[in-house]
């Protein structure tokens, strides 16, 4: 997930993020009259923000565990379910719907979006085109070696003349290079060929999105082969400075009413619960 940052946040899983999105349409209600003066708003009176009645949510389908459809055909995901919640705090009408990616950022740029959420990463080239809500979520990078290894703490010392694989044209690739060259590193097409070299023991360490990594090492496809080495890497300059809700330019009100119900979604649990469903081993 290049297009808004960082698509890897599963690569696989990867599990993508971006912080992948969604398309809000507002149905606006008349403002408020002002007291005392009819259909006149005086100079200088206080305005009434118009009263939202409706978000129209559009994120993409093919991104597990943040937007996908299940076994139903029904759309669902981590993004889906705290767009719901999101609405449940604004008391508005909420409509989620999927869309391709690319189409994403000129729908909002048209403003026959008003909002994106699909897991899209905030990166300084984003922000030229839209705004970002608050970040409700991070991407790291990890390494994962075969569990025979032992403790491996990844540093460009530790992997100095080591295997390193990663998916190729992605942003763990172009981290690698630049911060592991005395390494040696294995580019594959995708990152489920990377984790099949790590598997037959072909490459020493794996570097790729958290995320995804991390169910792929929980899953059978690994045959529990291998094992998260070290810590999460955070460099906003590769994965971004974390996922948020892309809206539109000056729209302040929609970012302002956005922040504060994931506020509240947070102080009420139910952002504890979605990640806990949606993301049952451990990233960070």
């Amino acid at each position: 997930m290049q297009a808004l940052g960082l698509r890897h946040i599963i690569g696989g899983l990867a599990c993508a993020v971006a912080l992948a999105a969604a398309v809000v349409v507002l149905t606006d209600r008349a403002s408020a009259q002002s007291a005392g003066n009819g259909d006149t708003e005086t100079s200088g009176a206080a305005r009434t923000p118009p009263q939202r009645v409706a978000l129209r949510f559009l994120t993409t389908a093919d991104f597990p565990p943040f937007n996908f459809y299940d076994e139903d055909g029904v759309l669902t995901g981590f993004n889906v379910d705290l767009a719901r919640a999101i609405c449940l705090e604004l008391n508005v009408t909420c409509d989620v719907r999927a869309a391709d990616w690319q189409t994403l950022v000129p729908a909002l740029q048209r403003r026959e979006a008003d909002g994106l959420m699909a897991s899209g990463l905030v990166t300084s080239q984003m922000l030229l085109d839209v705004e970002f809500t608050e970040r409700y979520f991070h991407t790291p990078g990890r390494f994962a070696g075969r569990r025979a290894a032992g403790t491996i703490e990844p540093t460009p010392e530790s992997l100095d003349g080591k295997r390193i694989g990663v998916a190729d044209s992605t942003t763990h690739a172009a981290f690698v290079k630049q911060f592991f060259r005395g390494s040696r590193i294995l580019v594959f097409d995708d990152a489920d060929a990377a984790r099949e070299a790590l598997k037959a023991g072909e490459i020493d360490v794996v570097f790729d999105d958290g995320i995804s990594l991390s169910f792929w090492l929980n899953g059978t496809s690994s045959a529990q082969c291998c094992e998260f080495k070290g810590g999460p890497f955070h460099e906003p300059r590769y994965f971004g400075d974390g996922i948020a809700i892309a809206v539109p330019k000056a729209d302040g009100q929609l970012r302002a009413d956005l922040n504060q119900a994931l506020r509240q979604v947070r102080a009420s649990g139910r952002f504890v619960e979605l990640v806990t469903r949606y993301f049952p081993f451990r990233v960070y």
